[in-house]
């Protein structure tokens, strides 16, 4: 059975930063794109960044760019989101995401694809 677990939310002042995890189990391999998305109510869930399974491609949306890093730990089957200079529009729930079927793909400036499995969310609340 696949999980991927989040970690790592909470609520953080503005120009504050939190690091998020997700904790992969049940897959084989490491060897596939990952993704964080994040939503809040009544809008659609938006691709924030992705990362190849070696980490040598790194996607970001426009409105992270810059202050977030995506990374991962193969070795660890952990996936990591560093958010740095975080806004009040940076509020909502986060997920990560996993494509072991290799549908995804992420380039520097791209980030296109289907993801197959994701987590649960974590809750990041940015006050001014």
């Amino acid at each position: 059975q696949v999980q991927l677990v989040e970690s790592g939310g909470g609520l953080v002042q503005a120009g504050g930063s939190l690091r998020l995890s997700c904790k992969v189990s049940g897959l084989t391999s490491y060897q596939y794109p990952m993704g964080w998305f994040r939503q809040v109510p009544g809008k659609e869930r938006e691709r924030i960044a992705c990362i190849s399974w070696s980490g040598s491609s790194a996607y970001y949306h426009d409105s992270v760019k810059g202050r977030f890093t995506i990374s991962r730990d193969n070795e660890k089957n952990t996936l990591y989101l560093q958010m740095n200079d975080l806004k009040d529009e940076d509020t909502a729930v986060y997920y990560c995401a996993a494509d072991p079927g290799i549908q995804v793909m992420v380039t520097t400036s791209y980030c296109g694809g289907v993801f197959e499995y994701w987590g649960q969310g974590t809750q990041v609340t940015v006050s001014s």
